[in-house]
């Protein structure tokens, strides 16, 4: 039911898209201009204000069937549902389907009116009374994308719609309603236990009726006389799925057949994988353990947290939801931790997990607020909570549900506990009602009441020694260099602001001049002292850039610098620590962010820096008990052995001091080598840095900040060698030449480059392949004006 919709405006109906949202079809129809333009957002506020009417034809069904159903996937979010005027429904949450009985109604007329998201929960918090809130709007009063209503890296489109799909579905004597598999691994035979809800008309009451469970050709039988049945098959000697770089990812068709005499009455089916999940949360000399394990193999969580992927999520194709993962894998993640302010994602985003084995941390939808436990969201809740329990279970890339996003570290901290005054927050969600639902529905998978969250409140619930954990001083408060001071059990949550890619700035923001504080700058900074933080985080490290290009430039470097500071320390102190989860991949609109990915798709230095940091291998300087060491980090499936060459140099490149440090690292451990005496020492930290090398892996340690190094200036030589699609830059360094860059993305809207920040000694060469130039002539002077270096920022020549 895709086709014929209508939307009801001021001037008159205009189409609708179905799945869609008001916002889709204003813009469509050229009512509203684009929301992501410099300050349009802010002209377009009053949609999220107005309710809404959509209407369409109830199409006829097939014939010779007892019963059709009108099934809404979803329905954003305060809905009344009418045929012929008269209601057949209302609804008031956005992460539930909905089913109605429209048996005989062929030709009806079917509306859909919205009431404003505004006026819901508005309303509910002068009945409620008001609840603790990170920020201004009542999100935490109805069960809706909780971004819709601006983030600290979001704007303020409060969506209204058919956001998933609308269809009509015809059914005789018996359906299923639902179908639950636990899917488990006992010894070296996997078990299939599908849990099963029947809906029956009236001739279909107390039949006997057949179940069949299928999986890889092996089949099992019951009987079902009633609303319920289980099904249990046992394969034998599964192939097991594993996390990306673990093992392979097997997915195996799983289909539950209902038949009645030989007659085929509903079929469902999914792909599913053989595999255990566990979570240690032991307690050990170091604190609270937080290690995913699957397949009994201890898992160093190499992460990232996603957020909806567009302001307007109808606008996520499944072949969007596939290109951002695989931007995800392709960078070394092995988990995507889906946040708690967004929504459960669709089918398409497990789908490609599974696929790829990407693990799949999923946040039950609270984030930052207080959350009133009253009717009627406590009943939306439960519903919303056992639906989604259901519909995610065949997923074998999904590993842990987890309560809530910071709401338990807000009580303690945030001054809730003098505010609520005794109301209820959410509290009974976390460590009640939610767990109950998943130990009910989904035993196979661990749950965490939140994160952060310490195991009980005998711990600060953000104590970094149990469980997992957020660094939110480091960026609002401190420098990165503050990440060294801790040993996360589990890093949940870190990150670091940059601003978007140069194409994607101007592609949204027309500001002219173009500036860091520019008035569409500005609005494209929702953080609060965002730009603030950022020029402090420069000036630790940088001299203050005189142009926006320089200062686009170096936050994008800090940034890279900042996360790559946390986690490979972190990773260096596995096991205690077992895992990064960085904020964030993504964006939903083109926005100065903790992002590795801008809203416009393109990858920022970050992106690059976590292909680094994630690889299985990574060699970095660290410190251990004042002295600076060589960690080396494998969490491969095989010993690492071989020599690493570490180096002390001059700024002018000359060498002052080298030694050779052989290694043997077995799998998935750490090794840290001693620095050799003349080595462990830079004597002159303004003109000396140090440098390892191994198999390709190089780390670098100035002796003293950037704007103190005396750097030289960077003498660059270019090659270019057009090919097919392509364009290769090879880039030759004549002097120390720290953190290159080349900006793709100046060369051509389209243009993208294969990887991010180098630093060259004299002589090195990196050759950087260009595509998406469509055919454009690129001269060495394009390129030169689209590089970029520390040496040129701080003042030496450009390249």
């Amino acid at each position: 039911m895709s086709e014929g919709w209508t939307l009801g405006t001021a001037s008159g109906p205009i189409p609708a898209q179905v799945p869609g949202c008001v916002h889709v079809d204003l813009l469509a129809a050229g009512l509203i201009e684009d929301p992501y333009l410099d300050a349009n957002e802010l002209g377009v506020a009053w949609v999220g204000r107005e309710d809404w009417r959509y209407t369409t034809v109830l199409p006829a069904p097939p014939d010779g069937f007892e019963r059709t159903d009108l099934v809404f996937d979803g329905l954003d979010t305060v809905a009344a549902v009418e045929l012929d005027g008269a209601v057949l429904g209302r609804t008031r949450n956005m992460h539930r389907s909905y089913r109605f009985d429209v048996t005989g109604r062929a030709g009806a007329a079917l509306s859909v009116l919205f009431t404003s998201a505004y006026t819901e929960a508005e309303g509910l918090r002068e009945t409620l009374g008001a609840r603790p809130n990170a920020y201004p709007e009542p999100f935490n009063f109805i069960r809706k994308m909780a971004c819709s209503f601006g983030w600290d890296w979001g704007p303020t489109l409060v969506t209204a719609g058919l956001w998933r799909e609308v269809r009509l579905e015809s059914w005789s004597t018996a359906r299923l309603a639902a179908v639950r598999p636990l899917v488990t691994v006992e010894g070296t035979t996997g078990r299939v236990e599908a849990h099963l809800d029947l809906e029956r008309t009236e001739s279909g009451a107390g039949r006997e009726l057949l179940v069949t469970v299928e999986v890889g050709g092996r089949s099992s039988t019951t009987t079902a006389t009633g609303a319920a049945a289980v099904a249990v098959l046992e394969v034998p000697g599964p192939a097991l799925w594993w996390p990306r770089g673990y093992g392979e990812q097997p997915l195996h068709t799983c289909t539950v057949t209902l038949s009645d005499g030989g007659t085929v009455l509903d079929r469902w089916e999914r792909r599913i994988g053989f595999r255990t999940v566990e979570l240690d949360q032991a307690k050990d000399a170091h604190g609270t353990a937080f290690t995913l394990k699957v397949n009994g193999t201890p898992v160093f969580a190499r992460g990232v947290n996603w957020i909806p992927d567009d302001a307007l999520p109808v606008r996520v194709t499944p072949e969007r939801y596939r290109h951002r993962l695989t931007q995800a894998a392709d960078a070394g993640v092995d988990l995507v931790r889906v946040w708690g302010g967004g929504i459960y994602e669709d089918r398409a985003f497990y789908d490609v997990c599974d696929e790829l084995g990407l693990l799949v941390w999923q946040d039950f939808p609270f984030a930052c607020a207080a959350y009133p436990e009253e009717r009627p969201l406590r009943g939306e809740i439960e519903a919303e909570a056992r639906e989604n329990v259901v519909r995610l279970a065949p997923h074998p890339s999904l590993v842990l549900w987890n309560g809530n996003n910071e709401n338990l570290w807000g009580f303690r901290d945030w001054d809730w506990e003098e505010d609520l005054a005794g109301d209820s927050w959410g509290e009974g969600y976390y460590l009640g009602l939610l767990p109950r639902i998943v130990a009910e529905l989904d035993p196979t998978r661990p749950y965490s009441p939140g994160s952060p969250w310490s195991g009980s409140w005998d711990h600060h619930p953000n104590d970094p020694a149990h469980g997992p954990s957020h660094s939110w001083d480091v960026w609002n408060r401190r420098d990165y260099d503050a990440y060294l001071e801790d040993v996360p059990r589990f890093a949940a949550e870190f990150g670091w602001q940059a601003p978007p890619a140069f194409a994607t700035v101007r592609a949204s923001i027309s500001d002219e001049p173009l500036t860091a504080s520019s008035p569409g700058m500005l609005h494209h900074q929702k953080a609060a002292d965002g730009n603030g933080k950022l020029d402090r985080g420069l000036a630790h490290h940088f001299t203050e850039p005189a142009a926006f290009d320089d200062w686009h430039y170096l936050t994008q470097v800090n940034q890279a610098r900042a996360i790559a500071t946390g986690v490979a320390h972190w990773r260096s102190h596995w096991p205690v620590c077992a895992g990064t989860v960085v904020w964030q991949l993504n964006d939903c609109w083109p926005v100065t962010s903790w992002a590795a990915i801008d809203g416009n798709a393109r990858p920022k230095p970050l992106y690059f820096e976590l292909r680094r940091l994630y690889a299985d291998r990574l060699l970095t300087f660290q410190t251990r008990d004042g002295a600076r060491v060589l960690a080396v980090d494998n969490q491969s499936p095989e010993p690492w052995e071989g020599t690493a060459l570490v180096r002390r140099l001059l700024a002018d490149g000359a060498e002052a001091g080298a030694g050779e440090l052989p290694f043997a690292v077995p799998p998935r451990s750490v090794a840290l080598l001693p620095l050799p005496a003349g080595l462990a020492t830079i004597k002159d930290p303004v003109r000396e840095f140090l440098v390892a090398d191994a198999e390709g892996l190089r780390d670098v340690v100035l002796g003293c900040e950037d704007k103190d190094f005396a750097y030289p200036p960077a003498d660059l030589a270019f090659a270019l060698k057009p090919g097919d699609g392509a364009l290769e830059i090879v880039i030759t360094a004549g002097s120390f030449v720290r953190d290159l860059l080349v900006q793709a993305d100046r060369l051509g809207e389209r243009a993208e480059a294969d990887r991010g920040l180098a630093t060259l000694l004299p002589g090195e060469s990196v050759t950087v392949t260009v595509t998406g130039l469509g055919g454009a002539d690129v001269d060495e002077a394009a390129v030169r004006s689209a590089v970029f270096s520390v040496n040129a920022a701080e003042g030496a020549s450009r390249p």
